[in-house]
């Protein structure tokens, strides 16, 4: 089983790492064209010493936008994007539909949370994972998803990474969610065939869901 790390460390670990290859390559480039530090400082508004400490990496703050014109003076160009890695902090809201579900189990269900998947390096957990005898099923708890085809592709990814034999994806009871089963029916059996309140009779009876299912709470 995975060690569960703390968004904020692994983010600032990543930063760290960024600024210190962006600067390897800001003075790789610098020498290259056999400029200056002096002469770099001067076209982007800094002194010959402040682009050296950036440089060495004694300036671990340096802004985005510092490094954006260091890099474009030396004829190189910055360019950064965010994809999904991880999971998300969660609110009040997202906490409270998971004791709601939480409440919902037989007492004989081992139930857990943040459980992490199984793969080594994995950053992604489970938001709950409740098992039996013999079974084992991850529970993922949404309280306004807006673009149900990216939540499905996430979940599926999830699932044949997680270990576990089953999903239950649990939404909030809310006009918006039962608005959204209604509009994606037909597309969400497939992957969630088996009803939620069936799902949670199960699992209030101490028995394995049946399969992946979507539960309003």
């Amino acid at each position: 089983m995975g060690t569960r790390i703390s968004a904020t460390s692994v983010g600032a670990d990543r930063a760290r790492r960024t600024v210190a290859e962006l600067t390897t390559e800001l003075r790789r480039a610098r020498v290259d064209r056999g400029l200056s530090q002096a002469e770099v400082g001067r076209a982007v508004g800094l002194s010959g010493p402040q682009v050296c400490r950036i440089e060495r990496g004694l300036s671990p703050d340096v802004s985005i936008a510092v490094l954006c014109r260091l890099v474009a003076v030396v004829g190189l160009e910055l360019s950064a994007r965010a994809y999904p890695a991880g999971e998300p902090i969660r609110d009040r809201a997202h906490v409270a539909v998971m004791g709601r579900f939480r409440g919902r189990l037989h007492r004989s269900l081992h139930w857990r949370v943040e459980v992490p998947l199984p793969v080594a390096g994995d950053l992604r957990a489970w938001d709950g994972h409740v098992s039996g005898e013999c079974w084992r099923v991850g529970v993922e708890a949404e309280t306004r998803p807006s673009d149900l085809q990216a939540l499905q592709r996430r979940l599926a990814l999830k699932l044949r990474d997680g270990g576990v034999d089953a999903l239950i994806l649990v939404l909030a009871d809310t006009r918006h969610n039962r608005a959204l089963l209604q509009a994606h029916g037909d597309e969400l059996v497939q992957r969630f065939p088996v009803p939620g309140r069936r799902a949670m009779e199960l699992l209030a009876a101490g028995a394995y869901p049946g399969g992946s299912a979507i539960v309003l709470l």
